[in-house]
């Protein structure tokens, strides 16, 4: 296993990227505290993002709207805009790799990248020639912190001790010295619930951990992930193998107006379909769906296992088996807050097994070859123009087009 003896990563996280990105294309939220929700119209109940101003007010990322505009008066909502996140994002990425090669993206509003021999003795220098070309070719208010370190997973740590706006470098030399004083919670991997862990084995600060043998980190983590983490807190150029795709899935917190069973079923099908459409782009079939509800007074779940499949009909036959489950099963008339359906149990398109005793090819070949002219369609006008069942025209706000931490959306998402 090798240990760098110079800096050889960069990590790059955009401050309050969500905001910013709103600051940057309309002047008047420039300078001022924002914070980002999910409707438009006063119907939000939390904040998902703050800008840099509001953070430096004491208010926080996935904080009620409430709680947030009493802490901050002067707090401007802004609905958020999914769709401009990802042209941004992807603005942002061409600007960067004209600096330097981008490794990996993490997130919408995060990356790595490997560091050139020759770019290894002026960190300093790359970073802002990073931040310079940010300014000058997209804007100067959407701002990014940048850490350097010898792996990756120091340069993510280095990267969030001087928000926003900042540079750190850690050179290997240096180590451990500037790890020891960061916050035990500021360490990738140690949430809530690991920190209980921690202190239950006398682990209380990064020293600590730092000091822990590998295999105790091992134990701890109950995995190979703990071990891992030792080796990059000490220096090593460590990587954890690449994960492989395990389901498609879509989740939603429903407006007011949709939160009936009638509501909800519509959005449903709607994300069910697009779940399904980026199953079919990514070369997959799957073998499962799940469907789940919040109701407020507790939640429901249930699965249907199907034959290998991908097209639209298969999936919302299925879906209409558990919806009806579902509202035999609900209290009377309920309230149902969040929404999602997952499509699990994947294949390669390349490897599907047919199913014999159900004797379906031909009736699936024929939905299929249906389902390819429809996607055909839609990709030809840019837009949704044909679908298997109804299509909503309303409260399609950003449905299906959702930013999450590790899935950045397409233009076709928001079709």
């Amino acid at each position: 296993m090798r240990k760098p003896t110079q800096i050889e990563r960069l990590y790059l996280d955009f401050d309050g990227f969500f905001a910013s990105v709103a600051q940057q294309v309309r002047p008047e939220l420039r300078g001022r505290p924002v914070g980002i929700v999910p409707f438009s119209g006063g119907k939000a109940s939390c904040v998902i993002a703050c800008s840099k101003e509001a953070k430096a007010l004491g208010l926080s990322n996935v904080m009620p709207v409430g709680e947030a505009m009493a802490a901050c008066p002067e707090l401007v909502l802004v609905p958020q805009e999914p769709h401009l996140y990802r042209r941004a994002h992807n603005a942002l990425l061409a600007e960067i790799e004209s600096v330097v090669p981008i490794d990996a993206i993490k997130s919408i509003d995060e990356l790595t990248c490997k560091v050139d021999p020759d770019q290894r003795h002026y960190p300093e220098d790359l970073g802002q020639a990073i931040k310079r070309t940010i300014a000058e070719n997209i804007g100067q208010h959407i701002t990014c912190s940048i850490g350097f370190a010898a792996n990756r997973q120091l340069a993510k740590i280095a990267c969030k001790q001087d928000k926003p706006d900042g540079v750190t470098i850690w050179y290997p030399d240096d180590m451990p010295g500037p790890l020891l004083t960061v916050p035990l919670s500021d360490i990738p991997g140690v949430g809530a619930n690991m920190a209980k862990r921690l202190v239950r084995s006398r682990i209380h600060s990064t020293q600590d951990l730092y000091e822990t043998e590998p295999k105790q980190m091992r134990k701890i983590w109950r995995n190979v992930t703990g071990e891992r983490l030792w080796y990059a807190l000490h220096g090593y150029d460590i990587q954890a193998p690449e994960s492989k795709r395990g389901m498609f899935g879509h989740g939603r917190v429903l407006p007011p107006e949709c939160r009936s069973l009638d509501g909800a079923r519509g959005i449903c099908r709607v994300l069910l379909t697009k779940a399904a459409r980026r199953l079919r782009r990514e070369g997959f079939y799957c073998s499962g769906l799940w469907l789940w509800l919040d109701h407020g007074a507790g939640n429901w779940g249930g699965k249907r296992i199907l034959p290998t499949v991908h097209d639209d009909q298969a999936l919302l036959s299925e879906f209409q088996v558990l919806w009806e489950q579902a509202s035999s099963q609900l209290p009377r008339r309920p309230t149902i807050y969040r929404i999602g359906v997952t499509l699990f149990d994947l294949s390669p398109a390349n490897s599907r097994q047919l199913d014999f005793l159900l004797a379906d090819d031909s009736e699936r070949q024929r939905w299929e070859a249906i389902n390819t002219a429809i996607d055909l369609l839609n990709y030809k006008w840019g837009k949704t123009v044909a679908s298997v069942g109804f299509w909503p025209r309303e409260n399609l706000e950003n449905i299906g087009g959702k930013i999450s931490y590790t899935r950045i959306p397409s233009a076709e998402d928001f079709w």
